[in-house]
């Protein structure tokens, strides 16, 4: 008998991906600032081939509570970071470039391409339309529903068995979104399909389970909680 590990093939969606991530000064959409943003290129082996990093003035004071997850101080931006109409500007051009080749990743699309839509109008520039998108969180929610426990990206790197050294920087956050993408696509049949196919399925998926939260918090005493729709970017 063999004695060999068998890793199935990956989808071709799968293979080349670039992996987005943006840290902010809040967790409001429409109000928040770009601190700091990574969109890289990750391969069939999950290693890094282009690598692009911002540190961002926002232009507005950044609250300690933001500070504190992800270590950038008002001081440090203002110092260091490049004015923010330029930085999303180049974002938004790169990932634009990228989106042309391969699909997007970002775990909890609707939060960083929100947001990046908001600074895009803030600064008069031409919004992104990203499509096709991954969403490692929105896939693993349909692909394995009734797992128990939180599933930020912490816990499912951890489940995944993939390697997450600095939480909350937008890199380490956005190159663990990638490899967690890669995993799924490995271990879930079902998502061996075209990675357009895939972006109309989350669609659906995203606002079935936000409606499905929603639900849940009416049943616990929140009657006029209303699920937020939109998916890779929130309607309102």
């Amino acid at each position: 008998m063999l004695d060999f590990d068998f890793e199935p093939e990956l989808p071709t969606w799968a293979k080349f991906l670039t992996v987005f991530d943006l840290e902010t000064t809040g967790l409001d959409v429409k109000t928040s600032r770009i601190v700091t943003a990574t969109v890289a290129t990750l391969d069939p082996g999950g290693e890094v081939t282009e690598l692009r990093e911002w540190l961002v003035n926002p232009g507005i004071e950044i609250p300690e509570a933001a500070s504190n997850v992800h270590g950038v101080t008002t001081e440090m931006a203002q110092r260091d970071g490049l004015d923010p109409r330029t930085a999303v500007a180049e974002i938004i051009e790169l990932l634009s470039q990228k989106n042309k080749e391969m699909p997007l990743v970002a775990f909890n699309a609707p939060y960083d391409f929100s947001i990046l839509k908001w600074e895009a109008e803030r600064y008069s520039l031409s919004a992104l339309d990203p499509n096709p998108v991954i969403d490692p969180l929105v896939i693993d929610k349909q692909v394995d529903r009734y797992r128990k426990g939180k599933r930020n990206l912490g816990v499912m790197s951890e489940h995944y068995g993939i390697r997450l050294e600095d939480a909350h920087n937008s890199t380490a956050d956005a190159v663990a979104a990638g490899k967690i993408a890669q995993h799924l696509a490995r271990k879930f049949s079902e998502l061996a399909i075209s990675a357009e196919e895939l972006h109309q399925q989350q669609k659906l998926w995203s606002d079935q389970q936000s409606e499905s939260f929603a639900e849940y918090l009416r049943k616990q005493n929140r009657p006029d909680y209303r699920a937020e729709l939109g998916w890779p970017i929130k309607l309102t």
